[in-house]
């Protein structure tokens, strides 16, 4: 499949701010290899717990190093549910071949243009929901960083 194809799916896919069902079905698929450490270095899965029903929901994320931390970009922006159950608890599960319980900081610094685009540099199937090119300077970054939340990985205490 071309690359203008895939970017076409993964956009359908997500094409109310939500996922649908290939979407879901994909990332549970993800998630479970994910966590099983099978797949690219930075792939992992995170578990959150809801924060209406209170359940533990998991999907697959890319996770950014940048310096000597950690980060999580929300790709779909501030409506995640993920970001917005964060946002009530900020602790999660983090599985990458191993289970870390950690604590996710929303990350309000000068580093998040940085950070996104070197998400954007690792994880490609963000690539279709971000309005500018991996390789775009880093003012353009700056010019999106409230559209997309940045967290940080912090081990939990």
């Amino acid at each position: 499949m071309r690359r203008g194809a895939v970017s076409a799916v993964q956009r359908w896919q997500f094409r109310s701010g939500r996922p649908n069902r290939s979407a879901r079905v994909l990332s549970r698929v993800l998630g479970i290899a994910f966590a099983a450490g099978i797949g690219p270095s930075q792939a992992a899965t995170i578990e959150v717990r809801g924060r209406k029903t209170g359940r533990k929901i998991s999907f697959p994320v890319v996770v950014v190093p940048y310096e000597a931390d950690r980060y999580l970009v929300a790709m779909l922006g501030d409506k995640t549910n993920w970001v917005r159950n964060l946002r009530g608890d900020n602790h999660a599960v983090l599985l990458q071949g191993k289970r870390q319980n950690v604590s996710l900081v929303e990350d309000f610094s000068d580093n998040r243009a940085a950070i996104l685009r070197r998400y954007l540099e690792l994880g490609p199937g963000a690539r279709p929901f971000f309005r500018i090119d991996r390789r775009a300077p880093l003012s353009d970054f700056e010019a999106i960083v409230e559209e997309y939340p940045v967290f940080r990985v912090v081990p939990a205490v």
